[in-house]
């Protein structure tokens, strides 16, 4: 087994180590030398590794058909090496990227490579620099007779599923892989916004303190509903000090976005599917950082309502209103990707893209396991829609009227609550937009009492 990696920042020299650990020979190259020298005299004695201080020392190093597998920025910078990298190549030989690519780009790259005679894999890899390292979760696409001849060395790289099974599948061609991770990065920004919602409402009307706050989630994370990597990470981050501070405290409140969640909004609008918890996760990233606006916004009247119940009964009811709201957020996702299979013949198997997400991956959690059972089965759980019934439901709302009634800002909470209103009720308000539709503009209309195309003058 061999790879070739081009760009040892964090998540290429992880994957090259995993790479090594794993039995392969692994040809290193990065544009910058210094950062060679660095790995090699920091991890070069972890594997069979070859130092390469140019794109033809590596191609020597490997044997035909070669690997190479690329880890820089999305956008040009993938482009320039591929058209740098492909001029020293020989037919049959594979490039992989394995960044986070806009799939598009990658569709385009499948069939430019392919008329040359190379094959190209477009690669989604979830779990952060640990799990580039010890276990990610793998999602390639593209060619698959590339995948054919790799699936050795990443299925050993990939995570466990927990179930026996390695994270890791062929996902399809063109540029199934890297939607499918972006759709995955999409499902990322809504969980991580509900997280922070439940925070900022635990803290500003339960009074929670950081300390509490760690214990809280810690605990969530034991039980089966709520258990996930998500979870695990928030009460560390609460419980976490510096120089005797919270260093929470001490971080703004700016969140950053390096697009995937844009382009999931994109994907989804294209294909015609709602996905509104994942929109309202970009927004609240978007309006984070608006240091002008927010700042206007401070001049704003205030009017909130009071009592609300007890904290004791506000953290319990909080606890199943991030629950049902992080479901919400998996199905839109989910149905997003069953769209996209079905419009451009991809054929997903979406519970075969559960389980792969069941370890290494950024959104593992007990809940995929329920996910994947759903899919394989193609029926909904009964015990699922149970989770939704009675009090679990109320509470869910209650939380939501809180936030309405005493000034936090809950989007996506609500975008999943008004999500699953929509899906239930038997008619929507839309009739009347339609009506408007076609008084200003002639666009017609359908109707209950018969079939057909209608258009009414209204004046």
């Amino acid at each position: 087994m061999q790879l070739g990696v081009i760009g040892l920042g964090t998540m290429g020299a992880n994957i090259a180590r995993n790479a090594a650990r794993n039995g392969a020979k692994v040809a290193v190259y990065n544009r910058t030398s210094k950062k060679t020298d660095a790995f090699i005299s920091d991890h070069g004695k972890g594997g069979d590794f070859v130092a390469c201080s140019s794109l033809e020392e590596m191609i020597k190093a490997l044997e035909p058909p070669r690997p190479i597998l690329i880890m820089v920025k999305a956008g040009e910078p993938v482009d320039a090496v591929i058209k740098e990298l492909s001029s020293h190549l020989q037919k049959e030989d594979i490039i992989i990227d394995a960044g986070n690519s806009h799939f598009p780009d990658t569709e385009r790259r499948v069939t430019s490579l392919s008329d040359q005679g190379l094959h190209f894999l477009g690669m989604g890899v979830s779990g952060g620099e640990e799990g580039a390292l010890n276990g990610p979760s793998m999602m390639p696409g593209g060619d698959e007779k590339a995948w054919k001849e790799l699936e050795p060395l990443f299925t050993k790289m990939a995570a466990e599923d927990s179930d026996g099974g390695k994270c890791i599948s062929y996902i399809g061609s063109g540029g199934a892989g890297h939607f499918v991770k972006m759709v995955h990065n999409g499902i990322e920004y809504g969980i991580m916004q509900l997280i922070a919602e439940s925070y900022d409402i635990l803290k500003s009307e339960a009074g929670k303190s950081n300390e509490e706050l760690a214990e809280i989630y810690a605990s969530w994370n034991e039980g089966e509903d709520l258990q996930s990597y998500l979870l695990e990470i928030t009460a560390k981050i609460f419980a976490h000090k510096e120089d005797g501070k919270d260093l929470i405290d001490l971080i703004k409140d700016a969140a950053g976005q390096k697009g995937t969640g844009k382009w999931t909004t994109e994907a989804a609008m294209d294909l015609g599917v709602a996905i509104p918890t994942i929109n309202a996760a970009v927004d609240a990233r978007i309006l984070s950082g608006g240091t002008e606006l927010r700042g206007k916004g401070k001049r704003l009247p205030e009017a909130i309502e009071q009592p609300y119940p007890k904290p004791e009964k506000l953290t319990s009811r909080v606890r199943i209103a991030l629950e049902l709201s992080i479901i919400c957020t998996y199905q839109q996702g989910f149905t997003l990707m069953e769209r996209a299979s079905e419009e451009k013949k991809w054929n997903l198997q979406l519970g075969e893209i559960a389980r792969i997400w069941r370890g290494g991956c950024i959104i593992r959690s007990a809940y995929l396991a329920k996910l994947q059972q759903t899919y394989i089965e193609k029926k909904l759980n009964p015990d699922e829609l149970s989770r939704f019934e009675g009090e679990r439901q109320l509470d869910w709302r209650r939380v939501i009227a809180i936030g309405t009634g005493r000034g936090i800002p809950l989007p996506a909470m609500t975008a999943s609550l008004a999500y699953y209103d929509a899906l239930r009720r038997e008619n929507l308000p839309q009739n009347l937009i339609q009506a408007q539709r076609d008084f200003f503009g002639a666009h017609t209309y359908e109707r209950t009492d018969k079939k057909g195309s209608f258009h009414t003058e209204w004046e």
